[in-house]
């Protein structure tokens, strides 16, 4: 059954969280009085369509239904999960809980607060236990840290209930161990925002030679490594200790103005906002949504590969959906193993996507079927593993930039040494490339082939028998060059 969530407040956050939980294949009912909300959660969610997708190496699940409603009421009707992302009034919070606690009583609530504690939050509820902070970071459909935050109130049930709905979109839901004030992410980007502004204010640096000295140097580390494991490599061989005792006198120096507030007039709105125009004036919001998109894309992406950071919570939401895509998959059709967005760096001189990715996109849907049948990664490690011993590709329409590629496998021929594959990449109905492989199972440290695991030729052997009553499919065994016919 499709779960729904409801959005309350469709700006730039509710539209993110609605974009999170409709690509994760949740039904969002979304309730907001302004008149162009339609249009603007329209925009978020073109936006997340393109990058998205782009982070994940399983099937996409159908996309939800998404619905406007004129009260709160039909918004959270069928709701299991609510996401409240209004203005930062606490008054106009309480009013909505009131309503939504009405009109669907036993609901879980998350806010969107970017300070407010739960505690401040729940008052005046009659029922303070449903009511709990999730705090996301911008472009939600993007990041994955949920900040999750509790009072005494909020049962252990309630706070691990947040949690599994967040990992259930492949968000990382971080539990705040106590109440305060605008939890972690923000307080610290507080302090580094005063500080700009000082720096700013008394002529030291303008906005753009503020940004550059954060993407050009420890943004790029803080993306991967945080704070504390930074600065522990910063210690060298001697570790955090020696970097303790090496740099902690400079806390006592009189460098920073962080306890101090630059005035807050027209004068300063003026001074930041000019210095801003210049610096990205020449983009539009959605140019540079999209821009900070695809970058952080190839970011993610490169520390999914590596299993670290944020790159594990993809990895471990992959794995999540991989798990229940697959389930129940022998139907005696190709398996569709991957879905995959052409990217930007995929694509040719011509505009195309690039040979090389072609194979790329074969790889990632022969992966996902040796992952399916158990020669996976910790199989390679026990000394096995499957050898592609022959390939061959057709090139047979172009993919370009943004389209979807699904890939599709079907299992030719298989005993128990060989697997012989033939993997079609299509755009939508539109075949783009088919690649037919033979592999070999081969003893690893003898560097010869042998019988392949039993744990693997019994998840093997069902696919191949529901497979071996399927027509081959047009082409397969072509030789190069062959003419069609």
């Amino acid at each position: 059954m499709t779960r729904k969530a409801a959005i309350i407040g469709g700006g730039v956050i509710g539209g993110g969280w609605a974009a999170r939980f409709l690509l994760n294949g949740w039904d969002v009912g979304v309730f907001d009085p302004d008149p162009e909300a339609e249009r603007k959660i329209a925009a978020v969610l073109a936006n997340a369509r393109l990058a998205l997708p782009a982070l994940s190496d399983v099937p996409m699940p159908a996309e939800g239904k998404l619905t406007f409603h004129g009260t709160i009421g039909e918004a959270v009707d069928g709701a299991e999960y609510v996401q409240e992302s209004v203005s930062e009034r606490i008054e106009l919070k309480h009013k909505v809980y009131a309503q939504l606690q009405q009109a669907n009583p036993g609901v879980l609530i998350g806010s969107s607060t970017s300070g407010f504690k739960a505690s401040d939050l729940q008052k005046g509820s009659p029922a303070p236990e449903n009511i709990i902070v999730a705090h996301p970071f911008n472009p939600v459909y993007l990041l994955p840290l949920s900040e999750v935050s509790g009072s005494p109130k909020n049962t252990p049930a309630t706070v691990e209930k947040t949690v599994q709905i967040m990992k259930d979109i492949g968000m990382f839901p971080l539990v705040i161990r106590h109440e305060i004030d605008a939890f972690i992410g923000n307080r610290f980007l507080e302090a580094v925002w005063r500080e700009a502004l000082w720096m700013l204010k008394d002529g030291i640096a303008t906005t753009e030679e503020i940004d550059d000295a954060i993407r050009m140097g420890f943004g790029l580390r803080w993306g991967q490594m945080g704070l504390f494991e930074t600065y522990r490599i910063a210690g060298g061989e001697a570790g955090m200790r020696h970097f303790m005792a090496q740099f902690g006198p400079a806390l006592k120096w009189p460098w920073t103005k962080l306890m101090d507030v630059p005035e807050f007039n027209d004068e300063l709105v003026d001074l930041v906002a000019s210095q801003s125009d210049a610096q990205s004036g020449m983009y539009g919001i959605r140019e540079l949504e999209r821009i900070r998109d695809q970058n952080l894309v190839g970011f993610l992406r490169s520390l999914k590969e590596r299993n670290w950071g944020a790159g594990k919570v993809l990895r471990e939401h992959d794995e999540r959906r991989r798990a229940a895509f697959h389930a129940g998959t022998l139907d005696g059709t190709p398996l569709k193993m991957a879905e995959m967005q052409v990217l930007p760096g995929w694509i040719d001189y011509n505009g195309h996507m690039t040979e090389s990715r072609y194979l790329f996109c074969a790889s990632e849907v022969c992966d996902a079927f040796l992952r399916l049948i158990g020669a996976d990664m910790d199989y390679v490690a026990g000394g096995h593993s499957y050898y592609t011993a022959e390939t061959h590709i057709r090139h047979l329409d172009e993919a370009k930039l943004g389209e979807r590629i699904t890939g599709t496998l079907q299992v030719v021929k298989a005993d128990e040494k060989r697997i012989h594959t033939f993997i079609t990449l299509a755009v939508g109905d539109r075949p783009v490339a088919t690649v037919e492989q033979m592999m070999l199972h081969v003893d690893m440290k003898a560097g010869k082939a042998c019988p392949a695991a039993p744990e693997v030729l019994a998840r093997l052997s069902p696919i191949a028998t529901a497979h071996a009553g399927l027509a081959l499919p047009e082409g397969t065994g072509r030789a190069v060059g062959q003419k069609k016919g």
